[in-house]
């Protein structure tokens, strides 16, 4: 671990890898430290605000451990997905199965918020499977409301239409962000998710 000066008011703790930046993160949030503001993770980060002294918090943030098993750890909601996204044939090319295993996989595996970003309300979703989807060479310029993807060893859903270039694979009907919510992002870190094949919608 190693903790760096985000400005004055902020440290950045890196770690090892997305499990134990997990693990961290739910240690952190349990018991926050005093006058700390705000805990942002990332994929090998941890991005802590204080109201009060950086080197009080420095002290606070090398005594936390990391809990083992984070990643089962959160509450689980459930996302039906109709899968038909344009990208499913070619995600099975790569994995050198058929579509419908993809299908199988994805919904099989329990996947976890690991850090959000990109957009309000777009998680970054990880499990215990071995994904490593490549992005597409050319981005697309409008990615639909709610279009289930993968890239690298991610899951995502879009919450709004936006560029992107991630594999899209499925859409769902569930309002991943809504401001009109409280909360109004539906994902935050240490969520689980599971997938549910909601047939050919």
């Amino acid at each position: 671990m190693r903790l760096l000066p985000s400005g004055d008011r902020a440290l950045l703790v890196e770690l090892d890898d997305l499990d134990e930046v997990l693990g961290y993160y739910t240690a952190l949030t349990a018991d926050p430290p005093a006058d700390v503001v705000d805990v942002v993770p990332a994929a090998r980060t941890v991005l802590v605000t204080t109201s009060g002294s950086l080197d009080v918090l420095s002290r606070a943030l090398r005594a936390v451990t990391p809990i083992a098993g984070a990643r089962t750890a959160g509450d689980l909601i459930e996302i039906p997905v109709v899968y038909d996204g344009e990208d499913l044939g070619d995600v099975a090319e790569l994995l050198g199965c058929s579509a419908a295993e993809v299908i199988a996989r994805h919904t099989a595996d329990e996947w976890t918020v690991a850090f959000c970003g990109f957009a309000p309300g777009f998680g970054y979703l990880t499990s215990a499977g071995s994904w490593d989807i490549p992005r597409r060479e050319s981005p697309r310029t409008k990615v639909p409301t709610g279009a289930v993807a993968l890239a690298g060893e991610f899951s995502g859903v879009y919450p709004r239409e936006s560029p992107g270039g991630w594999q899209l694979i499925g859409r769902t009907s569930v309002r991943i962000f809504d401001s009109t919510r409280e909360p109004a992002a539906l994902f935050h870190p240490g969520r689980r998710v599971r997938f549910v094949d909601a047939g050919r919608g």
